[in-house]
């Protein structure tokens, strides 16, 4: 095998895939990235795989010699990094695959490296999904729905389906919903144009599915770097996959039946708060200096009478703090608390300029939604403290 191409070209690639090598492999193959080089095809196809999630991505070099094997991720992560800009040329010495040596030789302007890996036999192949479902849809709709929900979903390992976020296709766009047992999300993207109907054609399949949030986690990173293209999802009882030009994301599905989630949504609230976003952010960031000091709870105070919302912390042993702004509010005056931190992650997921806070009374969960943009409801419950 060898071949030419760009420092450039061969970190961003390297970097991309790595985020799919196990930091504790289960075997030692999977602490590599699997390299094929395509002679008919003039480019490299790079893969790496943990078992869960799978990441392959192919760019064009000057293929001289074709051929396949596996490298160190973080060696070769590394080392290609670091090395000066401009093009490099990769000679795997090992015709005889009989070698188990597998030494492969970096050579670029300012020198030359040399990197033992394995063989590409043992590297185990990404799934497919071949008698699964298909459906299309627009890199907009996804990282939409995707950056204003993963926040939400739970980060306990023994609360497995609550680690993923549960994407439902309906009729007029695609759901997201994320909850963490404390909170919830659920964006609707209502983009007609970009879904266009599931394969095979049964109209009673739709995507309903949970997706580990590591891995969606991923593929916004990926998708941040593409502009305009659709994305194939192909979907089974076990497997989704996301295919788009040249690139690719594997992972496995979370078993087990996710929430009925749009039972705890509350139809009708007796208060409404409507804000600035950036100012109740601004505010929140500063006051939970002093909540973080003691445990985490901001108190907000409803003064319908003024027009002004109150934001205070008591951290006993350690001081307090107020912040008061302006706000349009209905409903009656009204203490009530929240976890600083949810409050400041979902306003964190909201690009407009307002937010409106509904409820009804200090023990029943708020909604946060934002004022023209996204179908975004993200609910909130209160904190109960002790007056």
């Amino acid at each position: 095998m060898k071949l030419v191409c760009s420092q450039n070209s061969l970190s961003a690639n390297l970097t991309l895939v790595s985020r799919a090598v196990s930091s504790r492999p289960s075997h030692p193959i999977l602490a590599n990235i699997l390299l094929i080089a395509d002679e008919e095809l003039q480019q490299i196809k790079l893969s790496a795989f943990d078992l869960s999630l799978g990441i392959q991505t192919s760019f064009p070099a000057d293929v001289i010699a074709g051929g396949k094997l596996t490298l160190p991720a973080k060696l070769l992560t590394d080392i290609v990094s670091r090395l000066p800009e401009g093009d490099i040329t990769l000679e795997d010495g090992n015709d005889d695959t009989a070698d188990a040596n597998f030494v492969t030789t970096l050579t670029c302007s300012s020198g030359r490296y040399q990197v033992r890996g394995m063989g590409a036999e043992e590297f185990p192949e990404l799934p497919v999904v071949e008698d699964g479902e298909v459906t299309h849809l627009s890199v907009e709709s996804l990282i939409e729905g995707l950056r204003s929900s993963l926040f939400s979903a739970s980060s306990d390992e023994t609360k497995q389906v609550l680690t993923g976020v549960h994407l439902t296709m309906q009729p007029d766009g695609l759901e997201f919903a994320a909850t963490d047992g404390h909170r919830l999300t659920v964006v609707q993207t209502l983009n007609a144009e970009a879904v266009e109907g599931t394969k095979p054609t049964d109209p009673d399949k739709t995507l309903d599915v949970t997706i580990p949030a590591k891995a969606l986690q991923e593929l916004t990173k990926m998708l941040e770097r593409q502009t305009g293209s659709d994305v194939a999802v192909h979907f089974d009882q076990s497997q989704v996959v996301f295919e788009w030009t040249d690139q690719r994301l594997t992972s496995r599905l979370l078993e087990g039946q996710y929430p009925n989630y749009r039972q705890l949504v509350p139809r009708q609230f007796s208060r409404q708060i409507t804000a600035e976003r950036r100012l109740l952010l601004s505010a929140l960031e500063r006051i939970a200096v002093l909540a973080d000091q003691k445990n985490n709870i901001v108190k907000l105070t409803l003064d319908s009478t003024n027009q002004l919302l109150s934001l205070s912390v008591d951290a006993q042993d350690v001081g307090s703090g107020k912040e008061t702004i302006p706000a349009q509010i209905t409903g009656d005056d009204l203490d009530v608390a929240f976890n600083v931190k949810y409050l400041m992650d979902g306003l964190k997921a909201i690009a407009t300029t307002e937010i409106q806070i509904q409820l009804n009374t200090a023990t029943s969960p708020a909604i946060v939604t934002p004022l023209g943009s996204i179908k975004m409801t993200y609910l909130v419950m209160p904190v109960q403290v002790r007056s």
